[in-house]
């Protein structure tokens, strides 16, 4: 149920300063008559305060019923007949208060045409605004509820991308320890525990949305040393990062599938020793974080690196900025490059 203007104060106090000029106003014509002023106070007083009750009724109808298109024609007569009840009922009082001032009775019976068309005139006004308030507060709630939708399906969004990373790492990481556990059964165990602990920040970490980079560094050397045991030497990693990207906000969990794209594309199609390289910088009012892998230009393509991870942090990064050129990649001679900018300042 929407709110009546009248729970504005300003609307409240605009409202009654308006009922006071009336008052003062009606009681000023009705003495220029010539009629004493306790006469001309009474008829104001009558006439405003049924005009004052008759405007509070349309004003209450309104909050429950709203004209659509035709229905119009329904407030018009709405009006109409509250004018009519109005005229009445202010005629019968006043002729059973004042009738004993001399001449009072031909002044209300002439001027019965110009009180008619003045209350007429002021119910329009108050209906239409009303009409206007309530259209707008309804349009109002609707853009929120509207906004409200929109939240909760980019949240479940970004939560079902964030979900659907997991399930290819998991697989991944107990189909290499199916494969230590008779060889390399003390490595099976270390990566069981390292699996449990990255898992269980997973968990930790879905309870909010963004962390500090450094935070987020931590937990993505969980997932290095976990790949460390399937690659073994294969694998090195470098990290650089200036002192002043510590404390910088990222989306949680958002360097797990770079990373993870890199070392796919770095190792599944060369030989020998990769090294993952991740550079961190801030420019202006961004963090700057670029991810470099090797590939062979002979048996994989670096068009093929755009894959499910990079465009579900892509779609993430989207979602949060509303920006579609927070992620590039690149590729130059045999290195392929992801680059990702956080903006700060659009963090709340």
């Amino acid at each position: 149920m929407t709110n009546s203007p009248l729970s504005i104060l300003k609307f409240r106090i605009i409202f009654i300063l308006v009922w006071l000029v009336l008052l003062v106003d009606n009681a000023m014509v009705i003495h220029f008559f010539g009629m004493p002023w306790t006469a001309a106070i009474i008829d104001s007083a009558v006439g405003n305060t049924l005009l004052l009750l008759a405007s509070l009724l349309v004003m209450n109808t309104l909050r429950f019923y709203l004209p659509r298109g035709t229905q119009y024609i329904n407030i018009f007569s709405i009006c109409l007949f509250l004018t009519i009840l109005w005229l009445i009922l202010t005629k019968l009082f006043l002729r059973l208060t004042l009738s004993d001032y001399e001449g009072y009775s031909n002044l209300l019976q002439h001027s019965l045409s110009i009180r008619f068309s003045i209350a007429f005139l002021l119910l329009g006004c108050i209906t239409l605004i009303s009409i206007l308030w309530y259209n707008q507060q309804e349009q109002k709630e609707k853009d929120e509820r509207k906004t409200d939708a929109e939240k909760l399906a980019k949240e479940a969004e970004l939560f079902k991308l964030r979900q659907q990373l997991q399930p290819h790492f998991l697989f991944n990481s107990l189909n290499s320890i199916n494969a230590l556990i008779g060889s390399r059964p003390v490595e099976a165990r270390k990566m069981v525990q390292q699996l449990s602990d990255f898992l269980r920040g997973t968990i930790r970490k879905e309870e909010t949305q963004w962390v500090t980079f450094q935070e987020e560094l931590q937990y993505l050397q969980l997932y290095l040393d976990i790949e460390k045991v399937r690659f073994g030497n294969r694998l090195a990693t470098v990290i650089e990062m200036d002192t002043s990207t510590e404390q910088l906000k990222i989306p949680t969990l958002l360097l797990q599938p770079i990373v993870e794209n890199a070392i796919k594309f770095g190792l599944y199609d060369t030989t020998g020793e990769t090294i993952i390289r991740l550079y961190a910088t801030k420019e202006d009012e961004n963090l700057i974080i670029r991810v470099e892998n090797p590939f062979d230009p002979e048996t994989s393509s670096p068009k093929q690196g755009i894959g499910f991870g990079l465009k579900s942090v892509q779609r993430r990064l989207y979602l949060l900025f509303a920006r579609t050129d927070l992620l590039v990649t690149n590729a130059k001679e045999n290195i392929f490059t992801t680059i990702v900018k956080v903006p700060q300042g659009l963090i709340s």
